[in-house]
């Protein structure tokens, strides 16, 4: 069989219609798919630069579940925060109450002193001196010497510093000592406990305590160098109608405290407590060399500086309803820090949140840039090639036809 021989026009337009018909596949190709670059035989480096941009996007993607778990977590525990400074308000509004409530005490603590000095005159209450010397007070340098838990102070009614009974109370006051004194008789003073502190427990002694040994709102009394003589103590008589109702309070505190110690429990989320003194950290790119750890703190009554309250020992005066406040006052200092804190964590947590977000968004974007087909450029494409591939056809046949002519001729 004879080779065919084809003429240059035909063979021509044979490779343009070739040509044309990988075109046209290609970009029918790229519509289908979407992408103008589809494996590393399209473009290597912008295939492998894609590949690259989108693994780190999904990386960045996977973390960003832990991060919102996390930003969960710090507005469990600053809901918690809300509702205990909400539950310690409560406590001080239960503590504000006692101290409006009527004195505990019927009578209140009280011990009288005689002066043991060599005068032979009578203390007046604006001179406990009497004038001092011989015709003076038998209380004329008197010195007492008043311990309590802060420690021990001596105050001397020595006619100069300490003269009147004004004068003495006022050394009470600014020593720190809850009592006040009045002159109950010629030589005599009776040191009583003020209201705050009707019911502290007041013992006298030759002696001074040793540090450390008294506590609470109790007081020791002793002489210096026998310069009076103690009498008998009288005991604070407690009102039963105002203990009773104080005991409520201490009853309505403690459940109060339940409640504390619950809502810390509770305020997790997802098995972590940043109340309960769990740990929460975080990692925000995919080295893990981004990270940010947030220790929890531990606020159950006791993580606050709270006690549980005793009946007839707490709230049974004002003295000791006041150290109750002072507790309060210091754990809502303890809250608000801790709110602060937390908010601070909460606000970077959900700016790196937002942050990756945007940065995934780049990635795929600058991925889909190396990738993406033009999808209005390639149906332009597919039209003209499409119209390039029936002219071609067109001019095939023509040529075709052509070369039939000259054969006509021939024969």
């Amino acid at each position: 069989m004879s080779d065919i021989v084809l003429s240059a026009s035909v063979r021509q337009n044979l490779l343009s219609l070739q040509s044309t018909a990988d075109l046209l596949s290609t970009t029918q190709n790229r519509l289908a798919t979407g992408n103008k670059v589809n494996s590393a035989l399209d473009n290597p480096t912008n295939y492998f630069t894609a590949q690259g941009l989108n693994s780190r996007a999904s990386d960045i993607n996977n973390l960003l579940d832990g991060i919102g778990n996390g930003v969960q977590v710090l507005q469990a525990a600053n809901t918690g925060i809300t509702s205990l400074q909400k539950l310690v308000d409560t406590a001080k509004s239960i503590a504000n109450q006692a101290l409006q409530t009527n004195s505990g005490y019927t009578t209140k603590s009280s011990v009288a002193y005689t002066g043991a000095g060599a005068g032979t005159g009578a203390a007046t209450a604006d001179d406990l001196t009497g004038g001092g010397g011989a015709g003076g007070s038998k209380l004329t340098g008197s010195a007492f010497v008043f311990t309590t838990e802060a420690g021990a102070k001596t105050i001397t009614i020595d006619g100069t510093t300490v003269k009147s009974l004004a004068d003495l109370n006022k050394a009470l006051s600014s020593n720190g000592v809850s009592l006040t004194a009045s002159l109950t008789g010629a030589n005599e003073l009776t040191f009583t406990s003020t209201n705050d502190s009707a019911g502290q427990t007041i013992t006298t002694a030759t002696t001074a305590a040793a540090a450390g040994t008294i506590t609470g709102d109790a007081i020791e009394i002793s002489i210096a160098a026998a310069s009076a003589t103690a009498g008998s103590v009288t005991a604070a008589v407690p009102d039963a109608v105002s203990q009773s109702n104080r005991a409520s309070l201490v009853s309505q505190y403690n459940q109060i405290l339940d409640q504390i110690k619950t809502t810390a429990q509770d305020s997790s989320f997802n098995g972590v407590n940043l109340l309960n003194g769990d740990q929460l950290k975080l990692v925000f790119n995919e080295t893990g060399k981004s990270t940010l750890t947030i220790q929890g703190v531990t606020f159950d009554p006791a993580g606050l500086g709270l006690n549980t309250l005793t009946a007839g020992t707490d709230f049974v005066d004002n003295f000791m309803t006041n150290k109750v406040l002072t507790s309060l006052n210091n754990a809502s200092s303890t809250l608000r820090s801790q709110a602060s804190t937390l908010g601070s964590n909460l606000s970077i947590v959900q700016i790196r949140q937002d942050f990756s977000k945007n940065l995934i968004n780049v990635l795929q974007t600058g991925a889909s840039n190396l990738t993406l087909a033009d999808t209005n450029e390639e149906a332009a494409n597919s039209q003209a090639l499409s119209t390039r591939q029936s002219i071609a056809v067109s001019a095939l046949a023509l040529a075709n036809q052509s070369n039939q002519s000259v054969l006509q001729l021939l024969r």
